[in-house]
């Protein structure tokens, strides 16, 4: 499917037909949006803009030439954008090409970011006069929502400290909730990371006009907060696996404490009966008092080394 969003009479229109761009200008195409295209699709942008299409290959490829890279008429840009799940979030690999002034976007599945900035552009369409402002604004409404899913991560990493502070049951389970939340803070920051390199890149190139270097400054500094509260995140959630594993082993060290006490008490009257078990004459064999006796002598042990162990403080 194809979107194109194009300059007529102060007015932006838009078309889903490929046709369009034949009786077009490119100084007249703000945007043309590639959403999980045909061949001919493909074949007819690459025509009007008279460059080639980034395969999906080329797009998930994760060296800095591939991510960004520029030649004298065009600026190649390949991003990630984070898609949460209800468990764990997945990437899905984002295509941009700025052509002068005119951006072409290349991606698999629907996003939020684009669909708010389509409206956005047909609202008020004096706010994105250029590619690169389109651009921005998909990138500023993209880091909006990774804000967004970082403030719901620190939620939940509060809520699982409270269990943790309140006592409850902690287990496999648990920790498992805290690794995926780790796996899921880990591709945040990642994707971020990414984000940062990119509007830095941006930022630098001498084709991107002066009209946005005031928001690419700003989209920076909130990039550079975003990464300081995922690494706080982050080492919160160490700290709070740390806290889990210790609050176990004291668990299992309790359930060690009970076996082995137990085991002691019971070696001195083991002792016992398995010396008048042996098969030789020993002294008070025979009658009821001397069962007695040999039973009170076992509790008698017991008692003591109960008491020694209370006296070393080790129960």
């Amino acid at each position: 499917m194809i979107g194109i969003f194009y300059k007529s009479n102060d007015q932006i229109v838009t078309s889903d037909n490929t046709d369009t761009l034949k009786n077009l200008q490119r100084e007249d195409v703000l945007w043309i949006d590639l959403f999980d295209p045909t061949g001919e699709e493909k074949r007819s942008v690459e025509h009007f803009l008279n460059t080639n299409l980034q395969s999906r290959a080329q797009a998930e490829e994760i060296e800095s030439s591939s991510r960004y890279s520029e030649t004298h008429d065009n600026i190649f840009i390949n991003t990630d954008f984070l898609i949460p799940g209800p468990e764990n979030y997945s990437m899905e690999s984002v295509s941009f090409i700025l052509t002068g002034d005119t951006i072409t976007s290349i991606r698999q599945v629907p996003l939020r970011s684009f669909t708010d900035i389509q409206r956005r552009i047909i609202a008020n369409p004096r706010l994105y006069p250029t590619g690169y402002h389109i651009l921005i604004g998909i990138l500023e409404n993209r880091i909006d929502l990774d804000a967004d899913m970082i403030e719901l991560m620190s939620k939940e990493i509060a809520l699982y400290s409270k269990r943790v502070s309140l006592g409850e049951d902690v287990g496999e389970e648990f920790l498992l909730d805290i690794n995926q939340l780790q796996e899921n803070n880990m591709m945040v920051r990642e994707n971020i990371v990414d984000k940062q390199r990119m509007l830095s890149s941006i930022l630098k190139s001498e084709k991107s006009p002066d009209s946005i270097t005031n928001k690419l400054n700003i989209l920076l500094k909130d990039v550079a907060s975003l990464i300081n509260h995922t690494n706080f995140s982050f080492e919160r959630l160490e700290y709070l696996q740390n806290t889990v594993l210790g609050l176990i082993n004291l668990e299992q060290n309790k359930i060690m404490k009970i076996f082995t006490l137990v085991s002691l008490l019971l070696m001195p009257p083991t002792l016992i009966a398995s010396i008048y078990g042996m098969n030789i004459k020993l002294p008070l064999i025979g009658g009821l008092w001397d069962i007695l006796l040999l039973g009170s002598l076992m509790l008698t042990v017991v008692l003591v080394v109960i008491f020694i162990f209370r006296r070393r403080r080790m129960l």
